[in-house]
């Protein structure tokens, strides 16, 4: 059985998380959120007509694990695409204000930037709810001069990072032809994951991945058991699959799954199953578990450490990051996910 980690050892790896290197390849997304108030049931149809109150854009998509990395005290080196758009500036500053250097991310004419625009609505002082959603995406395909970019950006870095993810949305920026060039970038043995929303198993050469439990099922073609043996099965068998060192595994409100060679940990959630907003929580939890390792954590460490990250983040509103002193804050209060761990040996 491996050893559980102390909350002592933990809050030691989130110091250590400070101004580790990460390559971040990722499918760019402008998360837009409009807000208003009710005014009335317009007369030229049966909708809602809202008074504007305010708009904002953040790092969404890939971005938000961009972001995520950065808050945490991290520095990603971000790889991707936006478009000649104000989606596309206002993105980049957005990542530019959390310090992130932006000279590795392409500007494609008359190509649109990924952008998922929100609308809320409620009371000028209550909660506001979203209404409907709307999305702009187009699929790019990357060039040979766009990966030599990549190439040249990765070797003017001041340091080989030791840890790269790949951050997969579909939308063309973050494909499997990018393996090989982490790989001869990035510092010898470093670790390479990544989490795909559509195409994990063309990922080869990865070390781990961070899918969620729907993408899981889909790709084993079956329900994930509430069984601890069972499911450490299938977590294994998908593991093994994939041709991965570790794979973790995010399951809601019944918290995450982490299959590695000598087992799997089945870690329960942090903080309460009744949460405020999931989005971009698989953002956090891969940005975070690539910090972790980058900081010198193990992989159940970093699963534990992306475990508490994403329970945080879960109960903010709109798409979240979270602080170093905030994880930290989160480890201190909640032993639970520590104690009540579960490991089931191969």
């Amino acid at each position: 059985m491996a050893a559980t980690p102390t909350p002592e050892r933990l809050l030691q790896l989130v110091r250590a998380m400070a101004g580790r290197p990460i390559a971040v390849a990722a499918d760019l997304v402008a998360d837009r959120f409009i807000t208003g108030s009710p005014k009335r049931i317009s007369r030229e149809a049966p909708v809602l007509i809202l008074s504007f109150e305010s708009e904002r854009v953040v790092p969404g998509g890939g971005a938000n694990a961009v972001a995520n990395v950065a808050a945490l005290g991290g520095r990603p080196l971000a790889l991707g695409a936006i478009g000649e758009d104000p989606s596309g500036r206002q993105l980049v500053a957005g990542l530019e204000e959390l310090g992130v250097a932006t000279s590795g991310i392409l500007t494609r004419a008359g190509w649109h930037t990924p952008t998922k625009t929100r609308i809320l609505g409620g009371g000028r002082s209550g909660v506001k709810q979203q209404i409907v959603r709307y999305d702009i995406e187009e699929n790019l395909e990357l060039t040979g001069g766009d990966l030599a970019r990549f190439r040249d950006f990765l070797c003017r870095a001041e340091e080989r990072p030791a840890v790269g993810l790949i951050s997969d949305y579909g939308y063309g920026s973050a494909t499997p032809a990018l393996v090989p060039l982490l790989r001869a970038e990035l510092a010898s043995g470093a670790t390479l994951l990544a989490d795909s929303r559509y195409r994990l198993a063309e990922f080869a050469g990865l070390d781990g991945a961070t899918p969620n439990e729907e993408e899981a099922e889909a790709l084993l073609g079956h329900r994930l058991s509430d069984r601890a043996a069972e499911a450490s099965a299938s977590g294994q068998a998908l593991r093994e699959r994939l041709g991965m060192r570790f794979l973790l595994i995010t399951r809601g409100s019944r918290g995450m799954m982490l299959a590695v060679e000598e087992g799997t940990a089945l870690i329960p959630v942090h903080g309460t199953d009744q949460v405020a907003d999931v989005t971009g929580a698989g953002d956090t939890v891969i940005g975070s578990f690539a910090l972790a390792l980058a900081a010198g954590a193990s992989p159940l460490e970093a699963a534990l450490l992306a475990n508490y990250a994403g329970g945080v983040v879960v109960m903010k509103m709109g798409t979240a990051t979270l602080s170093r002193a905030e994880l930290a804050e989160a480890i201190e209060k909640d032993p639970l996910p520590l104690e009540e761990m579960q490991w089931v040996a191969c």
